[in-house]
């Protein structure tokens, strides 16, 4: 069944919209982006004290790099050039997911996924298809 006219025009639009975004931000990157603020080792140290100052904020990058965890501190000038490439990242497979999404609908809708094969009339235990006994009549 093809998708109706709103949704062929939805399509288009996200198409239309992840083909922009393409050629206007080439560069895109994956994972969270985090600031944390953490504790050192020196218990004399101010991060220890009550109210605890505790260091940072560092900038986390974290993501999955080969089936694992990678994480990477980025300075503050990486996150000025950086940063919106998550933001990009992010966007994209929001359309991504938008469009499997409508696809998945159109597919959903689909008559054709209710109807029952044609099956072959079943044989009953000791008679042949054509309906006459496997057993000699005598």
């Amino acid at each position: 069944m093809p998708p109706t006219p709103a949704q062929q025009a939805r399509a288009e639009a996200i198409a239309a919209e992840i083909t922009a975004r393409l050629a206007g931000l080439p560069f895109a990157l994956p994972g969270t982006l985090a600031d944390r603020m953490t504790r050192c080792g020196y218990p004399g140290c101010r991060c220890h004290a009550g109210p605890p100052q505790r260091h940072g904020p560092y900038h986390q990058w974290t993501r999955r790099k080969n089936g694992r965890t990678a994480t990477r501190i980025l300075t503050d000038g990486q996150l000025a050039d950086y940063g919106p490439w998550f933001g990009n990242h992010r966007r994209l497979r929001e359309l991504i997911a938008e469009l499997e999404e409508l696809s998945l609908a159109i597919t959903e809708a689909d008559p054709r996924w209710n109807r029952q094969p044609e099956r072959p009339p079943r044989a009953l235990p000791g008679k042949s298809p054509s309906g006459t006994g496997t057993k000699d009549s005598r």
